[in-house]
């Protein structure tokens, strides 16, 4: 499998997505080893349940009792994260960096963790890392997302696609009181991306599983062109209501090209003030864009102006065009929806004499291509006074030293 959809009809928690990686195939005894790495003392209680007319793999982070002989309590229940006691976004980083885990694996979980603490942050108004998870809900959240990662990577998993994400309604008990569902971190992780209501008044998307959404999912749509080859369904909490409480993920394999949709947006101008572009595509870029382009035209009247394109995901239409309309002199934009055919590609870090790099490594037949990650290199060539090329250079190199490239 290269491949996996997520049928997001009921929602999505992080013990929801590890346990539907079990049910697709991921054995259980290389997720219990590679999680090992951690040094985080915990448990899974893993049990096949019924939810509703389906069955599924309900998965129990389960973390030992002070005092009580080898007695375990369940991890899941801590919402939420405070600013005042428990384990810091920093502390729980240090403790992934430092695990001896496969680098595409301790990446994407730091990478889901930092979203998570962003949203955190954002909802309570602290800085960044004062975030502090409640120390039995962070080992939840530990075993959760770097599970979900390591599930990914021993699947073989290079492209994630979802539905949009059905939300419930209501209330939820947490450490900081009562909170509206979604809760509020939950929607600052869903922000530009497509939700539909699930119909039920319990918390079917968690802050947890919002992050892992938000990070691994790159389009949302219905079931896209793929060969299935297993299906996999991961139990939530027995909850009452017209739809069972399972997330179910499909996983395939399709052509070597992935297939994917992005939305194009334009806009003519003949008064676009040149030394202003450069602003103007740090803030699309921000927003999410996927590509910034600027071409040269003859307009009306003969005079010369600009064509403004722009390559998003079309969950980010509306926001990218409101920066248009914002930072440019724009009064109105055409959207359409491309097909795109992209070859698959990852994202890791690799250990340099300039400090820890990002590069993409793309993959295409039977061409192995690395690419280094340019702010990074600009940010360290200027750090340590050196020649851009040398930085790019020594990650290319590290990149072929250290990652698999066959």
């Amino acid at each position: 499998m290269d491949r996996l959809h997520l049928d997001v009809f009921s929602g999505i928690a992080g013990n929801m997505f590890l346990g539907a990686l079990l049910d697709l195939g991921l054995p259980r005894r290389v997720l219990e080893e590679d999680l090992a790495a951690l040094g985080v003392e915990h448990r899974l209680k893993v049990s096949r349940v019924k939810r509703g007319a389906l069955s599924g793999r309900y998965v129990d982070v389960r973390v030992p009792i002070a005092g009580k002989g080898g007695r375990t309590r369940s991890a899941a229940g801590a919402h939420g994260a405070s600013q005042a006691h428990g384990r810091g976004l920093r502390s729980i980083g240090r403790q992934i960096e430092k695990a001896k885990l496969v680098p595409v694996v301790r990446d994407r979980a730091l990478e889901v963790f930092e979203a998570l603490g962003v949203a955190e942050a954002r909802v309570h108004g602290t800085p960044l890392e004062k975030v502090h998870f409640h120390e039995v809900g962070a080992v939840d959240a530990i075993v959760d997302i770097v599970g979900a990662c390591i599930g990914l990577h021993r699947l073989g998993i290079q492209k994630v696609t979802a539905s949009p994400v059905a939300l419930g309604h209501g209330a939820v008990e947490t450490a900081h009181g009562t909170l509206p569902l979604p809760a509020p971190a939950t929607l600052e992780l869903l922000k530009g991306i497509p939700t539909v209501p699930a119909g039920v008044e319990w918390e079917t998307v968690t802050p947890t599983g919002a992050a892992l959404v938000r990070t691994f999912v790159e389009s949302f749509g219905p079931l896209p062109a793929m060969t299935v080859e297993a299906v996999g369904y991961g139990a939530g909490k027995d909850r009452p209501g017209p739809v069972p409480n399972l997330l179910r993920v499909v996983g395939g394999h399709g052509d070597s090209l992935l297939a994917d949709r992005v939305v194009a947006i334009e806009t003519n101008l003949d008064d676009l003030v040149p030394e202003h572009f450069e602003y103007l595509m740090e803030r699309l870029f921000e927003a999410g864009a996927l590509d910034v382009g600027l071409q040269h035209l003859q307009m009306k009247k003969n005079r010369p102006g600009f064509l403004v394109r722009v390559l998003g995901r079309p969950s980010d239409r509306v926001a990218l065009s409101q920066i248009l309309f914002a930072e440019s002199t724009a009064i109105g934009v055409r959207t359409s929806d491309w097909d795109r055919l992209v070859l698959p590609r990852e994202q890791h870090r690799v250990e340099t004499r300039y400090g820890r790099l990002r590069v993409k490594v793309i993959r295409g037949g039977d061409r192995v291509m690395v690419s280094p990650e340019y702010d990074d290199c600009k940010r360290a060539a200027r750090k340590h006074e050196v020649p851009l090329r040398d930085v790019v250079r020594a990650v290319e190199e590290a990149a072929r030293d250290t990652l698999d490239l066959d």
